[in-house]
């Protein structure tokens, strides 16, 4: 496609090459001549156009190609000075019956300072696009996904560009430009007014006003949203009472909520793992078959979210003192070495607690007894066997659904970074003190529990970063012992399984394609060790021989530790996210059970189903869930649908494939409440992935798709 280059008055723009002092306006559906406008795969179409509101439009058809692109420049040299601008105004309108993708780009200092960003253009009508004049993102406001766009703004449609990243000099602005990636047919916008503005207005409008006083999206309406306390007593009191006509259990089951029908399995007396008629069985004390369908976070607590500092956000929070003062509170969730908090503005100060605060207006006072009833009541018919990690252990203690207990192994021990770290770095087992800190760990896990024929098992940490990032993150962790400080206790135990197999340096040095003169060489802090390659298959041998053997040594310490404080109940894995196949190997030998936290569309996409098939062990699926945008929070959680009749058929699959798996013994919901529109306290995350609102309102569609699939697996046939 030929490049046309329009030349449009410069002094119409505020953006402003001829450093006039009042902001003006270039627009692209005018042909006035004199800024400097080039079309790239980009063609003008017809004559401009007044949209419905009566602005001039002018049709841009960018081509099939790489990256059709309109490219806005300052004429003679100059470039624009916009000191005290805060945001980019586009007016712009998707021409298309489908949304478009829209890159927007701002170069300084002759492109070697470069801002961008993407936006959707849903079909519709006109709107204004704005981009904030620096880095932006929805964590910089405390959540990790942003309000929907785009949103009236006092009767104007705007979207604003809520990730932004890059930086420009904004005394020498160069360009802007607009493209699109890639587009297999030609997609047409209508394009007007683009100008500057003092401020950012725009970004505090976007978040201005965005939580009610229940908690819930203002902007927004759905079935279960709630406008006053009398419409949420009305609708807790209307569930409680179809809860009153449940049964407390299931025809043929046992007090467990373990199948009758299922025969050659052995009662001990506790929980146990068997294999039984070609397949893995969970088993209750009483002797029967257990398909653990769980709820992780079963707790009061999950609406919490930072306040201070971003009042302007919520509309009628509570006063802080009398009555609402206990559902106020402080914390700072800061970690420096923790990548799921990285970035995260508002991460510390004071805080409120959404979730809480409703169960209190439902049933006042004595709302956390209320709150744990219903809660049981609402989980055994809903057809939940379960009561998943991190939930309040009062709903154990019930003795109504078996429950399972995490092991947290916190302490003053060393750690080593495989490069993931998105939780922090990894556990070093080879410490002293990790030993010692799992022992407490796990004596305080078991203390009351450990002759309770109702616990499950025991989860010990969670997603620890057995593996780093890219093609080669598999050796993530080798590489990250070799590159640790030099009285690591891992990196000494990696040199001294490396000096007993090649004994001398040069030995080591010929194997793995590098200079080493000595073994003081390889024994100091941030050694570049080689990454495995094929000249040199011995780096990927060593590599696996120590994944294996650090596995090994953090699942063995653990486990022993468990046997000694509880000699009843399982050991229910690590509950993997990345992991190698060395880690794995090494929990099948030293747990009950592996468990993985899986977020894919079926079970078996989300770990290696042939390779657990060989090593013959039980898999508990601990974490899955799917997310929609349409019930109020902004995010759709790990793994998305569009609906939230699609939420509840997604389920359906995934538990159904789940049980039909000869090795998978039971699969556990992420999670029980929606998180905070604004952001759990935590890490910013704010999805809709809940079996009830943060008004404690069930979502009723999902649920009883939930019911349903829960009856269809584990009652019996």
């Amino acid at each position: 496609m030929k490049r046309y280059a329009l030349l449009w008055p410069l002094c119409l723009l505020g953006l402003n090459a001829c450093h006039a002092t009042e902001a003006a306006t270039i627009d692209l559906a005018s042909a006035s001549p004199a800024a400097h406008v080039t079309l790239a795969q980009v063609q003008r179409t017809g004559s401009a156009e007044h949209a419905s509101d009566g602005v001039m439009q002018q049709r841009y058809a960018f081509q099939p190609s790489a990256q059709p692109q309109i490219t806005i420049a300052p004429g003679d040299g100059k470039t624009w000075e916009w000191t005290g601008k805060g945001e980019l105004r586009l007016r712009v309108q998707n021409a298309m019956p489908w949304a478009v993708t829209l890159n927007l780009d701002i170069d300084s200092g002759a492109g070697a300072q470069h801002l961008h960003a993407t936006v959707g253009l849903p079909a519709g009508p006109a709107q204004t696009v704005v981009l904030p004049l620096h880095a932006e993102s929805p964590r910089g406001e405390g959540m990790q996904a942003p309000p929907p766009m785009p949103f009236d703004d006092r009767g104007q449609l705007t979207l604003l560009a809520t990730t932004v990243q890059g930086a420009v000099d904004l005394r020498q602005v160069g360009a802007i430009r607009l493209s699109m990636p890639t587009p297999q047919a030609a997609q047409t916008l209508l394009l007007g007014r683009v100008d500057t503005a003092a401020g950012e207005a725009t970004l505090h409008d976007t978040y201005a006003g965005i939580v009610d006083r229940y908690g819930q999206f203002t902007r927004a309406q759905w079935p279960e949203k709630i406008t006053d306390d009398a419409a949420l007593r009305a609708a807790h009191a209307a569930e409680q009472s179809a809860l009153a006509k449940a049964p407390d259990k299931l025809a043929g089951m046992d007090n467990y909520g373990g199948r009758l029908d299922v025969h050659n399995l052995t009662a001990t007396g506790w929980f146990h793992a068997q294999k039984a008629n070609g397949c893995w069985q969970l088993v209750t004390p009483d002797g029967h078959a257990f398909f653990s369908l769980g709820v992780n976070a079963v707790v009061a607590d999950g609406g919490r979210s930072y306040v201070e500092g971003r009042e302007f956000m919520f509309k009628d929070l509570p006063p802080t003192s009398g009555a609402w003062s206990p559902f106020y509170g402080s914390g700072d969730s800061r970690q420096p070495d923790q990548g799921a908090s990285q970035g995260i503005g508002y991460n510390h100060g004071r805080w409120f607690d959404f979730y809480a605060a409703n169960l209190y207006r439902v049933d006042g006072d004595p709302w956390m007894d209320a709150w744990r009833t219903r809660t049981l009541n609402r989980l055994r018919d809903w057809g939940f066997n379960t009561v998943g990690n991190w939930s309040d252990a009062s709903l154990g203690r019930a003795h109504r659904v078996p429950y399972t207990r995490p092991i947290n192994i916190a302490g003053d021990y060393a750690n080593v970074s495989a490069g993931y770290d998105y939780w922090g770095r990894m556990p070093d087992p080879f410490d002293p003190r990790f030993v010692q800190a799992t022992e407490r760990a796990v004596a305080n896990a078991s203390r009351d529990v450990h002759d309770d024929p109702w616990l499950l098992g025991y989860f010990a940490d969670n997603e620890l970063a057995w593996a780093g990032v890219g093609p080669q993150g598999r050796w993530g962790l080798a590489l990250g012992t070799l590159r640790g400080d030099a009285k690591s206790p891992a990196k000494q135990a990696f040199i001294a399984m490396l000096r007993k197999k090649y004994v001398e340096p040069e030995t080591l040095a010929s194997a793995w394609g590098m200079a080493l003169g000595s073994w003081d060489a390889l024994n100091v802090t941030a050694f570049a060790a080689p990454v495995p390659n094929e000249s040199h298959p011995a780096i990927a041998a060593d590599y696996s021989a120590w994944l294996r053997r650090y596995a090994d040594t953090y699942f063995r310490t653990v486990a022993e530790a468990i046997h000694r404080h509880d000699t009843h109940h399982l050991f229910l894995g690590g509950r993997f996210a990345v992991n190698t196949p060395e880690a794995v190997a090494a929990c099948a030998q030293y747990c009950d059970v592996v468990s993985f936290n899986v977020y894919a569309d079926l079970p078996q996409h989300g770990f290696d189903a042939a390779a657990m098939h060989q090593l013959d062990k039980p898999v508990l699926i601990s974490e899955f869930h799917f997310g929609s945008a349409d019930r109020g929070p902004f995010g759709k959680g790990v793994v998305s649908v569009y609906t939230e009749q699609q939420r509840g058929e997604a389920y359906a699959k995934f538990v159904a494939a789940a049980a039909a798996d000869t090795h998978i013994v039971g699969a556990h919901w992420f999670e029980y409440v929606d998180q905070p529109v604004t952001g759990r306290l935590l890490d910013g995350e704010n999805s809709h992935i809940g079996l009830v609102g943060i008004t404690d309102i069930p979502f009723g569609g999902f649920v009883e798709a939930v019911r349903a699939a829960n009856r269809q697996v584990s009652s019996p046939r």
